[in-house]
């Protein structure tokens, strides 16, 4: 990787505080100009009874979904806290970030899609397809998109959630993001989510709007491109999966001179 490709272009990363920190510094060492502004905080999930269901139902699945590395983190927590992984239970990952979190975990054979990385990637596999009468256990944060649980059922499975965390907007004053911003410092916003999103958009309120209206977007999937708070940017862009397909996008921009 050139260590200057991306010569000072000011890239603001919104992800959670420690995901944000390691693309951050991916980022500067391919020459840009970081800002780590977390518009999302993982917390963990107060255990509810559902919760306690989910996890005891686990050793009877045949299949338990990571959608996240987050979920991956606080999932197995639980399920180790209360005893072993059941040998029997597949495991399947959302995207592969997830599944190398499950890997790094002691997970040897992960189901997960080797190019498109999302829910819809995911319910394409073989494995996903015939799951008539199949219990399959769903690890995710509180609430979130319900596809993959539909076309789940759809297709005969007996689904359950094991809602392991939550995700919540930080509390944090945007006055020296805007003051770099002003000074010309910013040309780039990334989201990984449209909560994420949200989430920033209202962090910088109507302070920033005209900041957001001259700073281009980028985003690693259309439906995050498609999000109504997108076209409140100049440009969006989707960036390819990790860290290295997002700094190739954003070696596409350049600083003004």
């Amino acid at each position: 990787m050139s260590t200057r490709r991306l010569d000072g272009l000011g890239v603001v990363i919104t992800r959670p505080r420690e995901p944000a920190e390691a693309l951050a510094a991916a980022v500067a060492r391919a020459g840009g100009a970081p800002i780590v502004f977390p518009a999302l905080a993982i917390e963990d999930a107060p255990v509810t009874a559902e919760l306690e269901a989910a996890l005891a139902a686990l050793p009877s699945a045949a299949i338990a979904i990571f959608v996240s590395a987050h979920a991956v983190e606080r999932g197995l927590a639980a399920v180790r806290a209360r005893g072993a992984w059941p040998a029997s239970v597949r495991v399947a990952a959302v995207g592969e970030a997830t599944a190398e979190a499950l890997r790094n975990s002691g997970m040897r054979e992960v189901i997960s899609p080797p190019e498109r990385h999302d829910s819809e990637g995911l319910l394409e596999l073989p494995e996903l397809r015939q799951v008539r009468g199949l219990p399959i256990i769903v690890f995710r944060g509180q609430g979130g998109r319900e596809r993959l649980k539909e076309v789940l059922e759809e297709r005969g499975a007996h689904v359950r959630y094991a809602e392991c965390y939550r995700r919540v907007r930080p509390e944090a004053d945007p006055a020296g993001l805007l003051a770099a911003w002003e000074r010309g410092e910013v040309q780039v916003v990334s989201a990984l989510s449209g909560e994420t999103l949200e989430n920033f958009v209202a962090m910088v309120g109507e302070a920033g709007a005209r900041q957001l209206a001259a700073a281009t977007l980028v985003v690693p999937h259309a439906a995050v491109a498609a999000h109504r708070d997108a076209r409140r940017f100049a440009r969006v862009l989707v960036a390819p999966h990790g860290a290295e397909g997002f700094i190739e996008t954003l070696s596409q921009l350049r600083v003004p001179s």
